[in-house]
């Protein structure tokens, strides 16, 4: 994404280029600063040589052609590249044509550029050999709209996208060309294309690819077809096929050649088949043996290849384990015997303490509840799962302590406190404006992405609020307590639990009533998150005249009345009006009643990145009710499990709000 910097658009289709490229000086840049040649000098004489000499090299079958001719500041450097369903008949006859009009267009200029439906041919006196470039570039659009969700086109296209894009940096020196499609909404059909000059490096080319696709939202919102040229790279999708099967490049391998052989002596022909007639049959056999010691040799081999790896991996898996272990008087000294002085907050799973260690080194030590009856090894491999999880909107674990029944978890210390502590404070909202809340908002979506797509486990949080994101020295969010986490296998969309975990307000109502789970149920909290970080109100109530009402009713009872601004918090100025407005249409598009109407969290991170992408309409939220006929009771974390309880009522929890509530585990195993 992107985002995921914005990884979402494709390739603008090369059967459709002639109606949306079309042959103008727009795909024909002529670089003046470059220096320019005259008619029939040496620097002309050389371009035209080494344009004419790409029909020689027949051993050329793939498309691309980069040489150079010429010395010193005549010399002449040109790339020739073709897509990669083109024949290589087709291939040179497309960069003639293209040689042709290129003359045309820049009759003099030492650098040009120009792309066609079928390749790109450019000239220069430099050396442009496997170096990536991003200018000049160029994008258009294919004039047909996206029917149905935009944002859901826009999902699809982003993972057809990635794919594509990895498919062709991943192409060898000869070929880095990708093509393909993916179901869209309505039963429209996305398809794609993503292509980099062979030269570049698998790095540069998803670089340029990356760049390219970001280049989309600006000209092509919302358009069923669009695409993105550039000297390195060109992406391209259509609502239309564009493209043929991409061409072998390995040759078939030629016939091997025989001869009639004729005896001029019938002796000579009989002793000769006599000798084949004994001699094959005891070499075919050798031949077999020989070919099955070398099987079991080979097998015995790699038998102890893969022991030795795996005990290479267990013991590299057991050190790291112990590398994460503290010792339990460490921690019981660094945090002054549990005292209540460093305590800094209390949760459903346990207390959190401020400790330092003997280094100085300050830490945040959650003591989990003795009644978890988690054994010592299952405590660990969970520990060290969540261990890996590396991103800088997350609160990092840095370890844990055993020590019987005790178990502690160790993370770095965040000074800032909550979200909570400041948005639902008077006294304290006023310290962030609005470009810090905008900074914390875009800082939570990229840590709930790199948790359901990017990390190396997929995990759905389950309680996302505001007291659950802890703030830095610089006020950057950091997501903790994953104490209700769940990890889930990547390809599964849904799952079904009997023990509802969470906390009334921000749970999603397939999930609260129903106890169905899914990547768009931290949608649903995060679109919460939002009105409360723009509103500075908590979801569990606003005074509305004589009655209360939700914040989610009242958000979308004031964006259909046109009056959405009433919303945000009245100690921010409204120098950044629109951009609270967008924020708030986003928080409704989260807190849809089906959670199909959800945009995924890429998707929400295009949108707060990129403001010329249009938003859908959202409809009315879930749990909406007129605030006549409801009142809120105050916000609880609470769990309901009819398997241990053998009950359906709900067991309520007092959810206390902390000030430091650094927690990051007890995920529940696959």
């Amino acid at each position: 994404m992107a985002s995921v910097s914005f990884t979402l658009f494709s390739f603008l289709p090369f059967l459709c280029v002639i109606v949306i490229i079309s042959q103008s000086s727009a795909q024909t840049p002529c670089d003046n600063s470059k220096g320019n040649y005259t008619i029939n000098s040496t620097y002309h004489n050389n371009l035209n040589t080494l344009l004419s000499s790409f029909s020689s090299h027949t051993q050329i079958n793939y498309g691309f052609y980069n040489f150079s001719y010429g010395q010193g500041e005549d010399q002449v450097f040109a790339i020739g590249l073709c897509r990669g369903d083109l024949k290589p008949d087709e291939c040179l006859k497309s960069l003639n044509d293209s040689r042709v009009s290129l003359a045309a267009s820049c009759p003099n200029q030492k650098e040009a550029i120009t792309w066609t439906v079928e390749c790109m041919l450019r000239y220069t006196n430099r050396s442009i050999f496997g170096v990536m470039e991003n200018q000049p570039t160029n994008d258009n659009y294919y004039d047909l709209n996206v029917t149905g969700s935009v944002a859901e086109f826009n999902a699809a296209l982003e993972s057809l996208m990635r794919n594509l894009t990895r498919i062709a940096a991943s192409g060898d020196s000869r070929l880095k060309y990708a093509t393909g499609s993916t179901p869209a909404p309505n039963f429209q059909t996305i398809y794609g294309q993503a292509q980099c000059t062979p030269d570049l490096s698998s790095e540069d080319c998803t670089k340029c690819l990356d760049e390219a696709v970001s280049k989309i939202p600006q000209c092509c919102s919302g358009k069923a077809g669009g695409n993105v040229v550039k000297p390195s790279c060109r992406i391209r999708f259509d609502p239309y096929i564009f493209y043929g099967p991409t061409l072998k490049l390995d040759p078939d391998v030629p016939p091997s050649s025989s001869t009639n052989n004729t005896s001029s002596s019938r002796g000579k022909s009989n002793t000769a088949r006599t000798i084949i007639v004994i001699v094959v049959p005891v070499a075919c056999v050798v031949l077999l043996l020989a070919l099955l010691c070398i099987y079991l040799s080979l097998r015995k081999q790699r038998k102890k290849i893969e022991f030795e790896r795996e005990e290479e991996s267990d013991e590299d898996e057991v050190a790291f384990t112990e590398s994460l272990q503290y010792n339990f008087n460490t921690i019981r000294v660094a945090t002054n015997e549990f005292a209540d002085s460093n305590k800094l907050g209390q949760g459903g799973f346990g207390a959190v303490y401020k400790g330092q260690l003997s280094n100085g080194q300050e830490i945040a030590v959650k003591r989990l509840s003795r009644d978890s009856g988690q054994g010592d090894l299952e405590f660990k491999n969970e520990v060290q799962l969540v261990a890996k999880l590396q991103h800088r909107n997350l609160v990092r674990l840095l370890g844990f302590g055993l020590e019987g029944r005790e178990r502690l978890l160790v993370y770095e210390f965040v000074p800032n406190k909550s979200l909570d502590y400041f948005i639902f404070d008077p006294t304290m909202k006023p310290q962030l404006d609005w470009q810090m809340r905008y900074k914390i908002i875009k800082g939570i979506a990229r840590g709930i992405l790199y948790l359901h797509e990017d990390s190396r486990l997929r995990i759905i949080h389950r309680d996302l609020k505001a007291s659950n994101i802890l703030l830095d020295r610089e006020m950057n969010p950091k997501i903790a307590d994953f104490g209700m986490a769940r990890l889930v296998l990547m390809d599964q969309t849904q799952i079904n639990t009997s023990r509802i975990v969470g906390t009334y307000g921000y749970m999603a109502p397939e999930y609260a009533m129903h106890g169905q789970f899914s990547a768009k149920s931290d949608v649903f909290s995060f679109g919460v998150l939002i009105l409360e970080i723009v509103s500075g109100q908590k979801n569990s109530g606003i005074n509305n005249g004589e009655s209360m009402e939700d914040l989610l009713s009242f958000a979308w009872r004031s964006w259909k009345e046109g009056k959405a601004i009433n919303i945000v918090d009245p100690s921010l100025n409204s120098n950044s009006r629109n951009e609270m407005l967008r924020c708030i249409h986003i928080g409704l598009l989260c807190v849809q009643e089906n959670l199909v109407d959800r945009p995924t969290m890429a998707t929400i991170v295009l949108m707060l990145n990129s403001h010329s992408l249009s938003l859908p309409i959202p409809a009315e939220p879930a749990f909406y009710m007129n605030s006549r006929t409801r009142s809120f009771p105050e916000m609880q974390s609470w769990e309901y499990n009819s398997r241990e309880r053998g009950s359906s009522e709900p067991i309520l929890k007092s959810a206390q709000e902390s000030e430091n509530e650094a927690s990051i585990t007890e995920l529940y195993p696959r």
